[in-house]
């Protein structure tokens, strides 16, 4: 089934943050949290093994307990396993997401894309998320940002073990769709290539952002459309940059992305319009975005998130952005016709 004929709502919650992403939240804060997203009527969560060691499924499974199961959207991530035994969380390689959950759990990830890690993968998800079933399975973090210049091989790896294993679990109805869960536009350029299998849509993380967008309209956009799918947007503040935050794609934001958050936010502020309202709207402004799933952490974000969505932004911001060369020239625009 195609992935935006899934989705609930065109604001999700992304649990990332959920799985102590940057800092050790306290469990009542977490769970206050999804339930905050829950009252004000986000019926999509997104997580992933990844996040914190299993915390953040941990955790989800714990704050929906109780709710109806055919009321919410659930997707998470294949391709890593969560053992019972520990690890030095300080030694872990996480590519370019060193120290990112280094106050999640201790146990030991083993990064693994065949066929039956993914079946074992998925029976995880769903006792640590205390559910019969999950709606959507991304393939988590098949590129370069994780494997480097193995990442092909690891793509190749999943092409024959995961990819064809929730194809068959897509048809057997376990999963209603699968697909990537990625930070790079590569891997999914790599996949609408192939004669086979056949994904139902994407979770692309911080590659269509207000801050970070040329890349990905060159390309995968349009590959993405012309395949009637559709993706939905991770990471639309960029790691808290664009609202901001210390950091940019998981690191400290360097220079040139901090002007440019400085450059933006003074023709916002002309306006008195808020970073978060252009990051929201600029993402959900391209026909291929069926949702965004900004991540949050404390309950009052998601009341912030849903304001952002509502504010009324007048062209002339948008217009005055793309005189200024501040979004790529061929991105759509809220209110292009």
């Amino acid at each position: 089934m195609a992935l935006k004929d899934i989705l609930p709502g065109r604001l999700g919650f992304g649990a990332a943050p959920l799985g102590n992403m940057f800092r050790d939240i306290p469990e009542h804060e977490a769970l206050a949290t999804v339930n905050a997203a829950w009252e004000d009527g986000i019926r999509y969560f997104d997580t992933a093994p990844f996040y914190g060691a299993g915390l953040a499924e941990l955790r989800m499974g714990a704050a929906l307990a109780g709710r109806p199961r055919s009321d919410y959207v659930v997707s998470t991530k294949v391709g890593r396993l969560i053992l019972d035994e520990i690890e030095d969380v300080d030694a872990r390689d996480l590519g370019e997401k060193g120290g990112v959950f280094q106050y999640g759990r201790p146990n030991r990830i083993v990064n693994d894309y065949s066929a039956d890690a993914t079946l074992r993968s998925i029976e995880d998800s769903l006792k640590r998320l205390g559910t019969d079933h999950v709606d959507i399975a991304f393939v988590h973090d098949v590129a370069q940002d994780f494997y480097g210049d193995e990442w092909l091989a690891v793509f190749e790896n999943a092409r024959k073990g995961a990819f064809r294993a929730l194809d068959r679990l897509r048809d057997e109805g376990v999963v209603k769709a699968w697909g990537l869960g990625v930070n790079r536009v590569e891997p999914i350029e790599l996949l609408l290539a192939l004669e086979g299998p056949r994904p139902d849509g994407f979770l692309l993380a911080g590659r269509y952002t207000l801050l970070d967008h040329a890349r990905a309209l060159q390309r995968v956009m349009p590959m993405v459309a012309e395949h009637e799918l559709a993706i939905v947007a991770g990471g639309p503040y960029s790691s808290g940059a664009l609202v901001g935050g210390p950091n940019f794609e998981y690191a400290p934001a360097p220079p040139e992305i901090l002007d440019k958050v400085a450059r933006i936010k003074a023709i916002a502020d002309r306006y008195g319009i808020g970073m978060k309202g252009a990051g929201l709207q600029f993402a959900l402004a391209n026909p291929v975005v069926a949702a965004v799933i900004p991540g949050a952490s404390r309950p009052s974000r998601i009341a912030e998130d849903r304001a952002a969505l509502a504010e009324s932004i007048p062209g002339d911001f948008w217009r005055e952005l793309r005189g200024a060369g501040l979004v790529n020239a061929a991105a759509p625009l809220p209110g292009d016709h």
